[in-house]
């Protein structure tokens, strides 16, 4: 049996598709596949993106990234998808064909084994995404001295 069918959590299943996924694609000649790198170098296994995937006579490189959602999550509005682009823990570092590897599962049964019945290779180039800005801070930034007007400490 599959090491994922004792998982309880479907989030906790994920990296065991990439690591799956990676071994695969490196049995296939002529390609290579390994978790990327952060632009400092240090391997991150979180975030956007999962997998690198080069063809070694292009030269190309391929970003994948496997996403696990339930039947009937499919037309969902909730957000499945976020990157923010930051220096030090920015993945993205090559012009790259950019997919998600979607794959469908059934909730578990009570043997807790799961059922996948579909996957999507998704090309991200035709993907429109949302910008959600945002203003943020930590309380330190908010409860500075020289901010605050009125308090109920002496």
């Amino acid at each position: 049996a599959s090491v994922i069918q004792g998982i309880p959590r479907i989030n906790e299943v994920s990296s065991h598709f990439e690591d799956l996924m990676r071994e695969l694609l490196n049995k296939t000649s002529g390609l290579t596949c390994d978790f990327p790198k952060t632009s400092q170098g240090r391997l991150q296994r979180s975030g956007y993106l999962d997998l690198e995937l080069i063809d070694q006579e292009s030269h190309r490189v391929y970003y994948l990234d496997p996403k696990l959602y339930a039947i009937g999550s499919r037309d969902s509005s909730f957000r499945t998808f976020y990157f923010e682009p930051k220096i030090a823990t920015n993945k993205v570092r090559e012009n790259a064909v950019h997919f998600i590897v979607g794959f469908e599962h059934e909730k578990p049964a009570a043997d807790r084994h799961w059922k996948f019945t579909r996957w999507d290779l998704v090309d991200l180039s035709h993907f429109q995404v949302k910008l959600k800005a945002e203003f943020q801070g930590s309380n330190r930034d908010m409860y500075r001295p020289e901010a605050i007007v009125a308090t109920s400490v002496k």
